[in-house]
């Protein structure tokens, strides 16, 4: 059996805040110091095991194929994180570098605006005008007719009050003595005592450093940018050598006789299907952004997440696209998209008017997208209503993908169990394909608060099971994990 990863996540890597009410996510790019480390020795180390455990697996393989799983399992395992890893970190620093250069901009807009004024008072009274001492001399004239100034006045004469400067002010001279004495004072600052012509040429300096660290700023950003689009471009171009490869190999496993050599290379046909998820809700989202952005109207701008209140938002990016699934050690199915059957035997039929009976279900089920009502009961379904890249809201979208039921105010993940029951939905301790794996707060490393959920994608012959999952740190993308403690879980099934 390949050994894959254990369960065993950071602590809050994927807190699974479950609020109901519908809300526009805001796009925050993740933060740089969520990257994960340089790998360590052990996991170098525990990286070259499985590879070696995988090899082990495929021994009588013909050479090309066995070569072609285990370079897709390192595309899936190592390549496109890392591949991911770098254009997020491009994309981050190209929207820094462009709010520097709009913070630049706008400096220099400012800059040049002051020119502008301080050139239309030089027009209208002179270069050589005093605006310090004017400026004070109104101060004294105000303050001597008793206006608000006074505080002002009270501190550049000492008076206490406006009748104790009034009497102090008896003649107009000792307002003129005043007013120069306040002048001079008050002109300490260099900017400030500067005449009109000297600080013109202050500014028209300022301007001419703060142009050329605009030029270089937008310089700055448009490499950047550059930068970010080529790591995204390289990111997709793995991830299109992943299909390409995914394909080969569902075509080719009829080579494989080997219930180790077929297991091993479905469990990595599977993993490459569920990052292949990120493409599809990478794509919705650009769509989704692009018309938010052209509809948009008095300053309202196009979010670049989908919004999570928005009724089957992402889940519509799922359809005959949501990937093969299948149970036990059936096949994952074709590259078009299409599921097995949970079981080839025994299997019932079931549309949206069926009682839940047992564990005999098919995967995709019979449950329309987006139904209030299958299987017997209400699904509680209105649209998802969960936070933009909770483990929630990826467990509605897979869910429709599966054309399974699911509800849109379950709750946190860990409540999930307890509120599908009581609407009706088949919730147990045994895993099946298709079903929303429950875990309880803090269980295998998970928030101590809200739990967490994860969709069940297939269930290996040591009983460990491959499962999908999001979480607010994956900003919006679909991982995988495989676990070990199946039967220490709730199951939410139809």
């Amino acid at each position: 059996m390949i050994a894959l990863r254990k369960s065993k996540m950071i602590l809050g890597v994927v807190s699974c805040l479950a609020l109901t009410a519908s809300m526009a996510v805001a796009a925050v790019s993740a933060p740089a110091d969520q990257a994960q480390a340089v790998p360590s020795y052990s996991d170098l180390a525990a990286s070259k095991a499985k590879k070696a455990d995988l090899e082990s697996q495929l021994a009588g393989v013909k050479s090309d194929l066995a070569d072609k799983i285990v370079e897709l399992n390192d595309l899936t395992t190592n390549q496109i994180p890392a591949a991911e890893k770098a254009a997020e970190q491009a994309q981050n620093e190209a929207e820094q570098a462009q709010q520097e250069a709009e913070a630049a901009a706008s400096r220099l807009e400012a800059a040049q605006k002051d020119k502008s004024d301080l050139e239309q008072k030089i027009k209208e009274t002179g270069e050589d005008y005093d605006d310090a001492h004017a400026a004070v001399a109104q101060v004294a004239r105000d303050s001597f007719h008793g206006s608000n100034a006074t505080d002002t006045m009270s501190m550049v004469t000492g008076a206490k009050n406006t009748n104790d400067f009034i009497e102090s002010m008896q003649s107009s001279a000792a307002v003129t003595r005043s007013e120069n004495a306040a002048a001079s004072d008050a002109a300490s600052a260099k900017s400030t005592q500067m005449n009109r012509k000297d600080r013109l040429a202050a500014i028209e300096k300022q301007i001419a450093s703060l142009k050329a660290q605009a030029e270089t700023n937008a310089a700055n950003a448009k490499q950047a940018a550059s930068d970010a689009q080529a790591k995204t471009a390289e990111l997709n171009a793995l991830r299109d050598k992943g299909n390409q490869q995914r394909a080969y190999l569902e075509s080719q496993q009829s080579q494989l006789t080997s219930a180790s050599a077929k297991e091993a290379a479905q469990i990595v046909m599977m993993q490459s299907q569920i990052d292949a998820y990120n493409q599809q809700l990478a794509a919705q989202r650009a769509k989704l952004s692009a018309s938010q952005q052209i509809s948009a109207t008095g300053g309202s701008q196009g979010s670049t997440r989908p919004s999570s209140g928005s009724s089957n938002t992402a889940a519509s990016s799922g359809g005959s696209s949501s990937g093969g699934s299948s149970s036990g050690g059936s096949s994952s199915g074709s590259s078009s998209g299409g599921s097995s059957s949970g079981s080839s035997s025994g299997s019932s039929s079931v549309n949206s008017g069926a009682t839940a009976s047992g564990m005999n279900y098919s995967v995709p089920g019979n449950c329309p997208q987006g139904s209030s009502y299958c299987y017997g009961h209400s699904t509680g379904n209105v649209g998802n209503a969960y936070p933009w890249s909770q483990c929630t809201w990826w467990a509605y979208i897979r869910r429709g993908q599966l054309s399974l039921p699911v509800g849109s105010y379950l709750g946190n993940g860990q409540d999930w169990g307890n509120s599908a029951r009581s609407l009706g939905y088949l919730v147990n301790n045994t895993p099946h394909v298709g079903a929303v794996m429950v875990f309880r707060a803090g269980q295998d490393g998970h928030s101590p608060i809200y739990g967490h959920v994860a969709i069940v994608e297939r269930i290996n012959s040591d009983g460990s099971i491959l499962v999908s999952e999001s979480g607010s740190i994956w900003q919006g993308g679909v991982h995988w994990d495989t676990l070990y403690d199946a039967p220490d879980h709730q199951y939410v099934h139809y």
